[in-house]
């Protein structure tokens, strides 16, 4: 855990800081138990003693009350220390993920062809330009409205989140997750079980007044959705895709990506989340990346596969990759979906456990993006348009706009 907690880039004290209140627990813990033993005994034998020595019993009893107080808010005090420490603590990193921080990914493939607009005669026109043009996206009065960051998607940019969203859950629905729609706002039992009030706090909104979290990704309602329970190993797989409203203050993110719709504080996203057997968590990442690029394919983008190094980690993930899309007029990769294993650390927070046999312990879960909206259109509109500014349709999501091939300017 020192080590894990060394590649994240993370406090290393804090391992023995958990270990140390630990200790504390565990020995407070021994006490009480002495105590309440020794309290139990005179309790039987006050009744049989008389004169001095009852009185020497009852003495002692009064001071065994007081003790055995005190060493339970020792204890309580101790497991306190010891379950704030631990909740700071990040999951375990896979040793066979690269170390460092966000620029020391290792890309493991490339798929797709990057366009030579050069050699089609023309200059491509970035996301915000063409979508102003098809009557797409409105940036100017999502801000006006509700400030930066905030949008519109209108006419044809609202039937292509449409097209998109269905398509997405076509996709996982035919792979056999079921689909769901989930909560948008949590307890917060629900957010910081899954990770998401630690690191990333302040990218989360809350409502102060009710006590609730609107959550960035439909991976927490999907992860709190069997908190305390125990799922019996033949139900094992389960596989949920879950299509929310997702929110996040991006409060790491100023002067980044400003223009258009790239990153933005509330969006739509398509996520897949499956629950396994501990022991089949490296093979359901696989399957999940699988069913990422299976989709990407299908969008017809170029992009590529990287696994995220130690220090971009979230606080869950044990292991990460993301798939990254090329954006020509940012003539670079940008991450469109993400899949992440996280090992027992969610559920372990969340008390979901699995029943093997006689056996119940922690189980794995593991999460990923099938369709993120606002990036996707990005991704599809710059890599799909053409010199007259009309936007050519990928043929998956073509019977989710009415068989339309081409998205056609209606300004110019």
């Amino acid at each position: 855990m020192r080590a894990s907690q060394r590649a994240r880039g993370e406090d290393v004290a804090l391992v023995d800081a958990l270990l140390s209140a630990d200790e504390r627990r565990r020995s407070s813990g021994v006490r009480f138990d002495e105590l309440r033993a020794e309290q139990k005994q005179l309790g039987k034998q006050i009744p049989k003693a008389s004169g001095d020595e009852k009185a020497a019993l009852l003495s002692r009893a009064e001071q065994l009350k007081a003790d055995v107080k005190a060493a339970d808010a020792e204890r309580d005090a101790a497991d306190a220390e010891t379950q704030e420490l631990l909740l700071r603590l990040g999951n375990l990193v896979h040793p066979d993920v690269p170390v460092g921080g966000e620029e020391d990914f290792v890309t493991l493939e490339t798929h797709g062809t990057i366009r030579d607009f050069g050699a089609e005669g023309f200059e491509p026109k970035d996301h915000l330009e063409l979508g102003q043009l098809l009557g797409a996206i409105d940036v100017e009065r999502g801000a006006k409205v509700s400030g930066s960051r905030f949008y519109f998607l209108t006419g044809v940019g609202a039937l292509l989140e449409l097209a998109l969203v269905n398509a997405a859950i076509a996709q996982a629905t035919a792979a056999g997750f079921t689909p769901m729609l989930t909560p948008a706002l949590v307890r917060p039992q629900s957010m910081a079980g899954t990770g998401f009030l630690g690191q990333a706090a302040q990218d989360v909104y809350h409502l102060d007044k009710d006590d609730l979290y609107l959550v960035g990704t439909s991976e927490v309602p999907l992860a709190a959705y069997h908190m305390d329970e125990i799922i019996d190993a033949d139900r094992l797989p389960l596989r949920y895709a879950g299509f929310s409203p997702c929110f996040r203050r991006e409060a790491g993110s100023h002067g980044k990506d400003t223009r258009g719709i790239f990153r933005v504080h509330q969006f739509d996203k398509v996520e897949m989340f499956s629950y396994v057997a501990p022991e089949d968590s490296q093979a359901e990442h696989q399957r999940l990346l699988e069913w990422e690029k299976q989709w990407l394919t299908s969008l017809e983008l170029p992009f590529r596969v990287i696994d995220v190094a130690s220090g971009d980690l979230g606080a869950s993930a044990a292991r990460k990759y993301d798939c990254e899309a090329w954006i020509p007029t940012q003539g670079k990769y940008r991450e469109l979906t993400s899949t992440s294993d996280c090992t027992e650390f969610q559920s372990r927070r969340l008390s979901i456990r699995v029943r093997d046999g006689k056996q119940v312990k922690p189980l794995a879960t593991l999460n990923g993006t099938l369709c993120a909206v606002p990036r996707t259109i990005v991704a599809i509109l710059e890599n799909h348009q053409q010199a007259d500014g009309s936007v050519r349709v990928p043929e998956v999501l073509r019977p989710y706009l009415g068989g339309r091939e081409v998205l056609e300017p209606v300004s110019r």
